[in-house]
């Protein structure tokens, strides 16, 4: 009976929770779940190897993309800077140190200041001709129509065609006598035939409509998924309200397709900085440097003349000017979007 009554006051611990210790001020650490205290040396080498193994998987899963990354992006980079304060010809030694002369080169010459402001004419261009009409074909080739997956691999197929089978494609069109002037004629416009890639006057339009129809289908299929994702709740409520199509669209489609739309704007002003293939393709820059852009400019003295250092300045500026803007567009346009993304550490 005694027995019985002093196991009966024993308090009881159950699985899992740790018993109190008996220990004072002075115990090493926390309780285990047996009832006997862990020592703070236990407990920080328990923390010290976790810390290596996340570190361990974040250099496994990261380091290959980082290797890449600098390899290729910022590795080219710094020797692009380094080799441009170089008078250089890429097969002597850099012995010859001009500091920033090619610099000064580059910004004093008018035709690379024509090039920069013919890039300047391609983004504007580009997101003027291509924005309005790659919106209203998405629009309409998001309604039930027959035939619209036809239509839409059509449209994509531009695209999916590499620069330089876009580039002498449209050389062979755009050739004197050739198809294109022949459908002029044939529809009694010759007075609208032109010297197509002669004409400093006509050139730069005809490459601004070959690189939209290049590109367009891209902006198109950007688009249609963008509008994949507008829920179709809303479309029907306006239209119980009373909201007529076009009513819809402005009010409903366009705003929820803002964001779709920014990301389509980045993407083409930076591609129109570095716009290179179809021009040198087609033109060469010519005639006369009439489309020459900054990356021509740059092939033209790198290679072609075989001034690295200062073709390495040409490429650096370009490099710079398109972080900046790209910089100045996530600040101020996409901040917007990216705000929800982003998270603050909270204590």
């Amino acid at each position: 009976m005694t027995d019985a009554l002093h196991k009966s006051e024993r308090p009881t611990i159950s699985a899992g929770v740790a018993a109190p210790s008996d220990a004072g001020p002075g115990s090493s650490g926390p309780a285990s779940g047996s009832g006997a205290p862990v020592p703070r040396v236990a407990t920080r080498a328990y923390r010290r190897r976790t810390s290596w193994r996340t570190r361990l998987e974040i250099t496994l899963f990261a380091g290959p993309a980082l290797v890449v990354y600098v390899g290729f992006v910022l590795l080219p980079v710094g020797l692009a800077a380094y080799y441009s304060l170089y008078k250089w010809n890429g097969v002597q030694a850099l012995t010859n140190f001009v500091g920033l002369d090619n610099y000064a080169r580059a910004l004093k010459d008018p035709v690379f200041l024509r090039s920069i402001g013919h890039n300047a004419f391609f983004v504007v261009g580009s997101l003027v001709v291509q924005g309005p009409i790659a919106i209203g074909a998405a629009l309409l080739l998001n309604r039930p129509i027959r035939g619209r997956g036809v239509l839409r691999m059509l449209i994509f197929v531009p695209y999916v065609l590499s620069e330089v089978i876009t580039g002498i494609a449209w050389l062979l069109i755009l050739q004197p006598h050739g198809p294109m002037d022949a459908l002029l004629n044939g529809l009694g416009l010759g007075g609208a035939v032109h010297l197509w890639l002669a004409d400093p006057d006509v050139v730069l339009w005809t490459m601004l409509g070959v690189i939209s129809w290049k590109y367009i289908g891209f902006a198109i299929i950007l688009f249609l998924a963008g509008l994949q994702g507008i829920p179709e709740e809303l479309m029907e409520a306006a239209q119980i309200d009373g909201a007529s199509w076009w009513q819809t669209q402005r009010r409903i489609t366009l705003p929820l397709l803002g964001p779709t739309i920014r990301i389509w704007a980045f993407l083409s002003i930076i591609g129109s900085l570095q716009l290179f293939d179809v021009v040198w393709i087609m033109t060469g820059g010519g005639p006369a440097n009439a489309t020459s852009t900054m990356a021509t400019y740059m092939i033209n003295f790198g290679f072609q003349r075989s001034q690295f250092g200062f073709g390495s300045a040409v490429a650096v500026i370009l490099f710079v000017i398109s972080f900046v803007i790209a910089l100045l567009y996530q600040r101020f346009v996409l901040r917007r979007d990216t705000a929800g993304a982003l998270t603050g550490r909270t204590t």
